[in-house]
């Protein structure tokens, strides 16, 4: 059975407990990591994934805590021998970036690298990104400030379950559209900005417009302060279950 992974739970300033968001996706036939924060080829393994099971990799936007991981991953692989090649999905602007910060580190003087191929997608709605055994998934624009962001829609073909990934984002439409009749919707809790992100309730209000099974909140502050209160917030708008995703929690889907 296909499952989820919690890699990082926090939003941009992490602790000791929560490292920046970022989760995988365990196929039988792929693994799929979404975000890249700290550095995840020593947290697969703890899951018995090894690195070069890692098959793509989406970027949902340029931020430091969503991408800072890429170089360490990449060079952890190519310094283990790694030769399979890796896919790396996302926006223009994103992929762009992320092309320049490998540059920084001279990563074309890498002997042997294995092969990396970076596919750009479009900023539309249920934009495709990935097709294959497991999973089928889909991109749409979310806001978030002045950094052009995706928020996901993840099919588990195994199952038939749905996850809604809202990203970082304000509660726009985009977000209640890629959740619709989610059985997961993991959905950002950062705290109201009308103009990049959003507080519990305000994600409990898209699960439930959306008709999601479950919310389970995510790139929430930690830094001194318990987030524990926001699970009583979602549930002013949400009567579904509810709860906080936490680093190297396990979903089955």
């Amino acid at each position: 059975m296909a499952r989820l992974i919690i890699l990082g739970s926090s939003s941009a300033v992490s602790d000791a407990e929560h490292d920046n968001t970022h989760f995988v996706l365990q196929g039988d036939h792929s693994v799929v990591l979404v975000d890249c924060g700290s550095n995840p080829v020593v947290k697969l393994r703890r899951f018995g994934i090894h690195y070069d099971q890692l098959t793509d990799m989406i970027l949902t936007h340029f931020h430091p805590d969503h991408v800072y991981g890429v170089p360490m991953v990449l060079m952890h692989m190519w310094l283990l021998g790694r030769r399979r090649p890796l896919r790396v999905y996302g926006l223009h602007h994103c992929l762009e970036r992320t092309e320049d910060m490998m540059s920084a580190f001279s990563w074309e003087d890498w002997p042997q690298f294995f092969p990396v191929a970076f596919h750009r997608i479009r900023s539309r709605e249920a934009q495709l990104v990935l097709d294959n055994a497991d999973f089928r998934i889909t991109a749409w624009p979310v806001r978030h400030f002045n950094v052009p962001t995706t928020g996901l829609r993840i099919e588990s073909k195994g199952s038939g379950k749905v996850i809604g990934y809202s990203c970082d984002t304000a509660p726009i439409p985009n977000v209640r559209r890629l959740a619709e009749g989610a059985d997961i919707l993991l959905h950002e809790s950062a705290g109201y900005d009308p103009d990049g992100h959003s507080s519990a309730a305000e994600a409990g209000l898209i699960a439930s417009e959306a008709d999601c099974k479950r919310l389970v909140l995510i790139h929430y502050e930690v830094w001194d302060r318990d987030p524990t209160p926001l699970l009583d917030e979602a549930r002013l708008s949400f009567d579904g279950p509810v709860e906080l995703a936490i680093d190297f929690n396990v979903y089955d889907i």
